[in-house]
């Protein structure tokens, strides 16, 4: 009895209800599963045709069409009658569903707003550290470029030991003869 209680103790644990190494299995849902970006694109193409004068045009034909069949048609056919309360309930539908399409799409558009704003932000950062480098390299270059001698400079140089040598030749004419003789040899 002993060695069946140790057998016991040492088996396998019993599976707990929740195990944390394995996923839980789907529940079942009420819902039907839809595409969120699908939705999205959808509600945005009804909100643009909702910001259009063909929708405000096709609109009031509409409603002009339902005034004029409630008013002009035999008792029988009509099936709205004066206070046109059935087109108002239509349009308090029709609004009802329009606004949270029309935010929708509003809010997926602040989105992409968002996005391009935090990427152009990143651009003008990486922009304005290519300038600062650029401005430093160029700061670099005209402080190196100060000590190098630059064509006007060695001009002037050599221009001024030009006017030294003319003057050496004027204050002592005698050794440019000794040069002459030299040379005929």
């Amino acid at each position: 009895m002993a060695a069946d209680r140790d057998r016991e103790n040492r088996a396998e644990p019993r599976p707990s209800r929740f195990r944390l190494d394995q996923p839980r299995v789907p529940r079942t849902k009420l819902l039907p599963d839809y595409d969120p970006e699908a939705f999205g694109r959808m509600s945005e193409r009804i909100a643009r045709f909702l910001g259009t004068g063909r929708f405000i045009v096709w609109m009031t034909v509409v409603i002009t069409m339902w005034v004029v069949w409630n008013i002009a048609a035999p008792d029988a056919y009509r099936f709205d009658q004066y206070p046109f309360i059935f087109l108002t309930l239509m349009l308090s539908l029709q609004a009802s569903y329009a606004a949270p399409l029309i935010l929708l799409a509003q809010n997926r558009q602040d989105d992409r707003d968002r996005v391009n704003l935090e990427q152009d932000r990143k651009q003008n950062e990486r922009s304005i550290a290519d300038t600062e480098y650029l401005t430093r390299e160029i700061a670099s270059l005209r402080m190196g470029l100060g000590e190098v001698a630059t064509r006007d400079w060695i001009r002037s140089e050599l221009q001024d030991l030009v006017k030294e040598l003319e003057e050496q030749r004027a204050l002592f004419p005698q050794e440019r003869s000794r040069g002459s003789d030299v040379g005929d040899r």
